[in-house]
């Protein structure tokens, strides 16, 4: 298996980063170029070498880059045809995991880093533990995955479409330089293949799929007791569905919900400032535990005039006005606003004093 690490080897994949801070990621062949917009890069040039050194592409005309599948594209700039280009520089590093998830070829839309890194620690996903994943997609999560059990634990992963799974596989199996050994990777649904999985048997469930709510039987089945279930979930509708679910199944701890913004900056001298966009919502993170069979979870315990599932448009008034306290929607005791209100009058009644006290210097220097 690549150790990713010591001198680099045709067959792996390496990031080219320039000046700019533009990556370019591509697998090196013996004899093989990667073209940029600033020339070729040269893979002999940089196989056998180590990380961190610099390379320098190939200086050559235009013409000899033009894209052969769209050459359409340079047809009205002839110019472009005999501009040399080339001498343009590029660090060679391994990609990071998080670098290899963004760039690698995708089947289905991917789980951000930023997603992921949460569902392995807010998940409790270690080194020896054996994990059930459904829903592979293009295999981001389960590459993070088969890295946080390592070669002692082991990953099974469900995907309902054959072709996602090949898709999957194939990132996995680049990125390590080798299929793991520690991966059972089944293709159907999610219910008749975990039908088949011994009881009690995963210590972590991670599900990324558009209905978890129905997965719950089944999961409950599988997981040791104390396991931890994660759900990744993209809307409020679907949040709202598996939690109430969880709940309703009486065996689930009450499911914390959460979910990651992330917002990079620009640092250069004095000029300290967040970049103007920003990785906002991506999805939910809805995190569970298993009880033990014969025992309920513990519930926080609502109050018995507070009613949370009566659509307030079907009230009468009177009704819609006491539902609106019942919901606390009007946070503020009574007390508080009549103090909020006597100061405000209070601030009012200044700004006439003051009004009236210029009038009269007015007056009187007139």
């Amino acid at each position: 298996m690549n150790p990713r690490r010591g001198p680099i080897v045709a067959g792996e994949k390496i990031q080219f980063t320039d000046r700019k801070g533009k990556k370019i990621t591509d697998q090196l062949t013996a004899g093989g170029v990667t073209q940029t917009e600033h020339g070729i890069i040269l893979h002999d040039d940089v196989i056998g070498r180590t990380e961190g050194v610099v390379v320098t592409t190939v200086t050559a005309k235009r013409e000899a880059q033009v894209n052969a599948d769209h050459p359409e594209r340079d047809r009205n700039k002839p110019w472009k045809a005999t501009r040399a280009i080339g001498g343009w520089q590029y660090a060679v590093m391994r990609p990071r995991l998080a670098d290899y998830v963004l760039s690698m070829p995708r089947g289905a839309q991917i789980m951000y880093p930023k997603d992921i890194a949460q569902v392995i620690q807010i998940g409790d996903i270690r080194s020896g533990l054996n994990v059930l994943e459904s829903g592979a997609g293009s295999g981001a999560m389960s590459v993070n995955l088969l890295d946080a059990v390592g070669e002692s634990g082991h990953l099974t992963t469900i995907e309902l479409r054959p072709e996602f799974a090949r898709v999957a596989d194939a990132n996995a199996t680049l990125y390590y330089g080798e299929r793991p050994r520690w991966w059972d990777l089944k293709t159907g649904d999610f219910d008749s293949v975990a039908a088949g999985l011994p009881e009690h048997s995963f210590d972590r469930i991670v599900l990324d799929m558009l209905d978890p709510w129905n997965r719950l039987e089944q999961a409950y089945r599988v997981i040791a007791p104390g396991g931890v279930l994660i759900a990744y979930i993209t809307t409020t509708t679907q949040m709202s569905r598996l939690v109430e679910a969880l709940r309703e199944a009486g065996h689930w701890t009450d499911p914390a919900i959460q979910e990651t913004l992330e917002r990079t900056w620009k640092a250069q001298g004095l000029a300290v400032r967040p970049d103007h966009a920003m990785i906002g919502h991506t999805g939910f993170l809805v995190v569970s535990r298993a009880m033990a069979e014969g025992f309920a979870a513990l519930r926080k315990r609502d109050r018995a005039t507070k009613d949370t599932t009566t659509d307030i448009d079907s009230l009468t008034p009177e009704q819609r006005e006491a539902q609106l306290d019942d919901l606390e929607l009007r946070d503020i005791s009574d007390h508080k606003l009549r103090k909020v209100l006597r100061d405000l009058d209070l601030q009012t009644s200044r700004l006439s004093q003051d009004d009236q006290a210029c009038k009269q210097g007015e007056a009187t220097a007139i």
